[in-house]
């Protein structure tokens, strides 16, 4: 069988002198601990802390990653775990191991071959590639080490070194889970909810109107009208605050921001109600609420996380079958200087208004986000995300960004995952990559040693804590 032993100079550059120095940047932050604000780990696994059911269900069925590569080459969805037409997956833990070991090498080169192998090794304690032959044998391994102790989800939080970590939750979300772990002296780690209203964003989407009621129970507000919707959502903007909560999270097709008056967009809340809604006013309404939520963050202090430019759910048969969320959401070509333009005339420099911007096209990355960041003082490139959040892209993104805003105006890594035991092998990437990249500035004299190791500090301690206004 072929070793698993992930190489100790993995992501360091070729060069020896390069990389001698760029062990030692990493060898200050391989052990700091782990700012996580935006991802996507739901808190009822931590306050539950019930052992993980087997391998499949923590490492591959939830992680749309390494499902969406899968059926790259073939694999259906419900042989991964995926319930299909609403009936669960008929597939054991052990027959999606095997499927994952059968396709080891479809995940040669890319990132989630480097978490895998960080995961097995320093997390599981494997020693061996996985393969067809050795399946079973691993699965063995996995399914005893998981129903230890130390193997429990709370346990791993403290094992990983997590010092926040910031769930994605919607607006009518009872935050109970959450309420849980702030109230039990046992759970020591702090786990915060972050604001995701975009399905209040799309008046043509089917199940609007029902979404609409289920918020207004939750905030106690008559969400009929438009004004009233906009209420709910401050109300419970406000109860994630009291929750912990520091930021809210928007994910839509386009920046484009353009305010409606009361009046116009009461009239098309009106009109999607009764159905007459036509599709260029439920783009106005989008790009109106997208306003309204930056009018929001502006009054109460929530940072605004934005990532356009993703067309969601680009294979129709698959979302109906399978639901969202299940690996074809695909990058689209991004903009944010014009459709950002009245956000920004507006709250560009109010001093409470934080903005961050994420992006799949990183040709924005030059282009418009390191110039937007570089002038207002409320925009903040943030990392290189789901597509790009690769060895090369982040060194692109490091490369593209710091000549015009530095690294103070950037978020710190977001790994923005499901797959809870990728956490540490995800941010331990980054940092490998903030280290080559801080060598190579040294050894081209753009940089001092001592202001190398002060960067590198600070972008996996106080630059993401000030970003996302963590304390």
């Amino acid at each position: 069988m072929t070793a698993l032993a992930p190489h100790p100079d993995r992501l360091l550059p070729a060069d020896p002198a390069e990389r001698e120095l760029a062990r030692r940047l990493h060898a200050t932050v391989a052990d700091a601990p782990i700012y996580s604000p935006h991802g996507h780990v739901p808190a009822a696994m931590l306050a539950d802390d019930q052992p993980f059911p087997d391998p499949a269900a923590l490492l591959i069925t939830p992680d749309h990653y390494v499902t969406r590569m899968l059926h790259a080459v073939g694999v259906p969805l419900d042989a991964l775990g995926l319930a299909r037409d609403g009936v669960p997956s008929s597939a054991s833990g052990r027959e999606i191991w095997r499927t994952l070991c059968e396709h080891w090498d479809a995940f040669l080169g890319t990132p989630v071959r480097f978490w895998f192998e960080s995961e097995f090794s320093e997390v599981f304690g494997l020693t061996e590639q996985p393969s067809a032959a050795n399946a079973d044998a691993l699965y063995d391994r996995l399914e005893a080490t998981l129903a230890a102790p130390e193997f429990r989800p709370r346990a791993l939080f403290d094992r990983f070194n997590i010092a926040v970590l910031a769930t994605t939750d919607d607006p009518a979300d009872d935050l109970e889970a959450h309420a849980r772990l702030a109230a039990d002296p046992s759970f020591t780690g702090r786990v915060i909810p972050t604001f995701r209203a975009d399905r209040y964003m799309h008046p043509d989407e089917p199940g609007w109107a029902g979404r609409l009621q289920t918020l207004a129970e939750r905030a106690d507000v008559d969400t009929s009208g438009y004004a009233g919707l906009l209420e709910a959502l401050r109300v419970r903007r406000a109860a994630f605050a009291a929750a912990g909560g520091t930021a809210t999270d928007t994910g839509v097709i386009d920046a484009g921001s353009e305010p409606l008056d009361d009046a116009e967009a009461s009239r098309i809340h009106r009109a999607a109600l009764d159905g007459s809604l036509t599709p260029a006013e439920a783009v106005a309404y989008r790009r109106n609420m997208l306003y309204r939520l930056a009018e929001m963050a502006a009054s109460d202090g929530l940072v605004m996380q934005l990532h356009p430019g993703v067309h969601r759910n680009h294979h129709r048969p698959t979302f109906e079958a399978y639901g969202p969320d299940t690996g074809h959401d695909l990058p689209a070509v991004g903009s944010f200087t014009e459709p950002l333009t009245p956000i920004l005339r507006d709250f560009g420099t109010n001093a409470t208004f934080r903005l961050v911007l994420f992006t799949v096209d990183e040709t924005t990355f030059s282009r418009e986000i390191a110039p937007l960041a570089g002038f207002y003082p409320s925009v903040y490139a943030g990392a290189p995300w789901w597509f790009l959040d690769t060895p090369s892209a982040i060194l692109r993104y490091r490369r593209a960004i710091t000549d015009s805003a530095g690294f103070t105006k950037t978020s710190g890594f977001i790994d923005d995952t499901r797959a809870f035991c990728s956490i540490p092998a995800r941010h331990d990437m980054s940092r490998r990559v903030d280290a080559s990249f801080l060598a190579s500035l040294v050894v081209t004299h753009q940089l001092a040693e001592e202001d190398a190791f002060a960067i590198a500090r600070r972008l996996v301690d106080d630059i993401p804590r000030a970003t996302f206004r963590l304390g």
